[in-house]
């Protein structure tokens, strides 16, 4: 069998190869390679930055309404929303596709962060008026209102230390017992902020409405009347821009910290565990603070988001906090592949998109398109359906993720085959050469 799966692999190889070689692709590629190193690191990120970064000018001459299949293009306040969940990926995929720790209850560091600018930049507690940095409010409304630039610091800190004490109990547990463990965490902490409205008379949560409204970034007047920056977001006539462009540098600043931190010491440590924990320990590696690095960090770019995602929508309310959406996120980094950051940035634009409004286009057009009047269909309907069948798909043909590590394609690519998975015993045919002869000394024997 594994000899018949090699032939296999081959054949494809071999087919690919000449499928490159009339396409012209192996010519662009040596062309590709002559480039500079540097040239060709940043080029791609360049060109792909400056596209995202212009998307709210040029999303109005794009086509709307007859895209195939897609309908049309995001808006810039769906773009945001896309890209905070992405962000979120990017984060889970440091304690999952680094560390390999299965973490079913990432939505509650989510939950943690929103709630956090809820309470830091709203009037929430009318008890008392306290205003550090806020912009676009009197400094007569009551409660808490601190910047909205440092309640993001805050809310990663606070979400990170949150994870520090859920993993230093938890983490001593592998595979599906932690995943248990983590799970119950994710449906914990909704449940929670749902029902404290009440602890002892305190209103900590405001139970089932949320708080609201929740302040909006800005820079203040000073920074408004010496540079231009604005005041407030939600006073700007392109707020969805302010939004989306600050949800981009969050992003980035995301995507920068992981590549930095994979390519640490730290980064080599939680690959070792993620490949053979016993290993790694054996190694000296010291697994509790090395998995609870993961954990902590992985913790505080969800805070953030959350905590961002809260102020663009001027509210944190306990139905955004289901456990579908650690389910949702999970999907994200398995179907970019597991430790690949670009991979999990693509596959994250994609699922975000299909969650928001992807699917109710993909709907609307095959309403138009394909579907007579008397069989219409809700696409929507069927958004968890199809997202299974997308990772049951991709386990199949393409088990490595859209854009897979180096390491792990290697290793999913070439296999584990070694002395240990050769036979014992060479069966041949009686008419086969060397049919009945013993093996030389050292070698597998025959039979």
């Amino acid at each position: 069998m594994a000899r018949r799966r090699d032939r296999a692999r081959g054949a494809y190889r071999s087919y690919r190869s000449q499928a490159a070689q009339r396409s012209g692709m192996n010519n662009l590629r040596a062309e590709w390679r002559k480039l500079p190193g540097p040239v060709r690191t940043f080029a791609p990120i360049v060109i792909l930055l400056t596209i995202a970064i212009t998307y709210p000018f040029y999303l109005s001459s794009l086509p709307t309404g007859n895209v195939p299949l897609i309908y049309s293009f995001p808006s810039v306040r769906s773009a945001v929303t896309i890209l905070v969940f992405t962000t979120m990926a990017v984060g889970l995929n440091v304690v999952v596709g680094y560390c390999g720790l299965l973490d079913l209850g990432y939505v509650a560091f989510y939950a943690i962060g929103a709630y956090t600018a809820g309470w830091l930049a709203s009037g929430q507690f009318q008890q008392v008026n306290f205003h550090f940095g806020s912009v676009g409010i009197s400094r007569d409304a009551r409660g808490i209102h601190i910047s909205i630039w440092l309640v993001l610091l805050i809310a990663g800190l606070l979400t990170a230390y949150g994870g520090v004490l859920i993993g230093l109990p938890t983490l001593r547990l592998r595979g599906d017992y932690l995943a248990i463990v983590t799970l119950g965490f994710g449906e914990i902490i909704p449940q929670f902020v749902r029902n404290a409205d009440s602890l002892h008379g305190f209103d900590l949560t405001h139970g089932t409405f949320g708080i609201s409204p929740i302040d909006s970034p800005g820079f203040g007047s000073r920074l408004h009347t010496a540079v231009g920056l604005p005041t407030a977001y939600s006073q700007e006539f392109t707020a969805d821009r302010l939004f989306f462009w600050t949800a981009l540098a969050i992003l980035m600043v995301t995507i920068f910290c992981c590549i930095r931190l994979r390519d640490s010491r730290l980064g080599r440590a939680w690959i070792a565990i993620r490949e053979d924990e016993t290993a790694a320990g054996a190694m000296g590696i010291p697994l509790m603070r090395t998995k609870t690095w993961a954990y902590a960090i992985g913790a505080f770019f969800g805070g953030v988001a959350g905590a961002f995602i809260a102020s663009f929508n001027a509210g944190a309310f306990p139905s955004q906090f289901s456990f579908n959406i650690s389910v949702f996120l999970l999907c994200m980094v398995i179907l970019g592949g597991m430790g690949s950051i670009w991979g999990v940035v693509v596959a994250g634009v994609i699922l975000s998109w299909l969650n928001v409004e992807g699917l109710a286009n993909i709907g609307t057009w095959l309403n138009d398109n394909i579907f007579p009047q008397s069989h219409q269909i809700e696409v929507a309907k069927y958004q968890f359906g199809i997202y299974g069948i997308i990772i049951v798909l991709m386990m199949m043909f393409r088990p490595q993720g859209l854009i897979p590590e180096a390491r792990r394609k290697r290793e999913i690519e070439e296999g584990t085959r070694g002395p240990i998975d050769e036979p014992l015993y060479e069966m041949r045919g009686a008419d086969e050469p060397g049919a009945g002869e013993r093996g030389s000394p050292g070698q597998v024997p025959r039979g």
